[in-house]
């Protein structure tokens, strides 16, 4: 069973436990981290709670990615680029003590995320129906900036997928992910501008808050794209940390609308990620097999804080079963799934 959230309040309770466990397709519950109750010495919770703000561009050439975090005792700022013709990459990051400089809101839909400094910045606004993003990175790659200012549509009633879950006795997972939002706007990229228009254009969000245990795994998977009939698609499916059993993230987004699924099983081989993965529902409402062609692996080991992630880019396949059990098929739709250990 999926527990659905239904009605606004506040994510924790005074001391310190979940309100509430399970999913929602609107962001209804309040980040109230103040209340957060998991050490003895309270003045050192900060350094073990993490946020951030992940956006993703999918364009018909490229895959960009902005991230704005703060992780407790370091901040990651990073961008990357994904070139699909090609099948190059590249990125570039900055890990700022105690997340010095680093500005994120309290909630998703609602403020500002921000870091600039004299070489690089990075800013994230909510307006109305708009979610704005402005990028200038200075010397990004072979001397040239990468520049953005995009505008991503996302109308009240576009659905997301909403988790809450917890981790341990006192830890927890509070997560919203937003696919296939219109973009438009331009990026600026190795001296080359693409002008963006909705109809080739999608942009997605994962925004996350919680206390994770200190040795983590987990494996996600998303993609935004369209079908053959031009229909907007996305995927979001995941495991790994976390008590699910209220909940699970999966889920596929059709012309924005959350159509939710239970547990998955994923099949792919740890040592060697460019092999076909697959994926597969309890329900038979989804089967996809997903081909990479491209590895982004990204390693950070700074003594406490250790991040291995291989983050693989290809194609998805296969077929989804909508909530009305309409058949939707889909082919080569651009997308990613990632491997991820941690210890932060």
């Amino acid at each position: 069973m999926q527990t659905r959230i239904t009605q606004p309040g506040p994510l924790l309770k005074q001391n310190g436990e979940l309100s509430v466990k399970g999913w929602s397709p609107q962001p209804l519950l309040d980040s109230n981290l103040e209340y957060a109750n998991f050490y003895k010495l309270k003045f050192l919770q900060p350094l073990r709670m993490k946020r951030w703000d992940y956006y993703g561009l999918t364009t018909k050439s490229h895959y960009f990615s902005f991230t704005v975090s703060d992780i407790g005792y370091l901040g990651m700022v990073f961008a990357y680029v994904i070139d699909f013709e090609t099948l190059k990459m590249h990125e570039e990051t900055l890990a700022l003590p105690f997340a010095r400089g680093v500005k994120l809101p309290r909630n998703s839909q609602e403020g500002v995320s921000d870091y600039r400094n004299e070489n690089v910045r990075l800013t994230f606004s909510i307006t109305n129906d708009q979610r704005k993003i402005s990028v200038d990175w200075k010397n990004f790659q072979e001397g040239k900036d990468l520049l953005a200012e995009l505008k991503l549509a996302h109308p009240a009633g576009h659905e997301s997928m909403n988790l809450v879950i917890p981790i341990e006795k006192r830890r927890f997972y509070f997560n919203r992910k937003i696919n296939c939002l219109p973009a438009s706007g331009w990026v600026e990229y190795l001296g080359q501008r693409q002008e963006l228009t909705p109809d080739t254009a999608l942009g997605n969000l994962d925004w996350g808050r919680g206390v994770w245990a200190y040795d983590s795994f987990w494996v996600w998977a998303s993609a935004s794209g369209f079908t053959s009939d031009m229909d907007r698609i996305g995927l979001n499916m995941g495991y790994g940390f976390g008590d699910t059993s209220a909940a699970t993230e999966n889920a596929f987004i059709l012309n924005g609308k959350i159509h939710k699924l239970g547990k998955l099983e994923f099949h792919y081989d740890s040592k060697n990620f460019m092999l076909p993965w697959t994926m597969t529902s309890d329900d038979d409402r989804l089967q996809l097999v997903f081909t990479p062609f491209l590895d982004r692996p990204a390693k950070t080991d700074v003594k406490l804080l250790y991040s291995e992630v291989h983050q693989m880019f290809g194609k998805y396949s296969g077929k989804l079963v909508t909530d009305e059990g309409k058949m939707i098929e889909i082919k080569d739709l651009i997308g990613f799934a990632e491997e991820h250990h941690a210890r932060w």
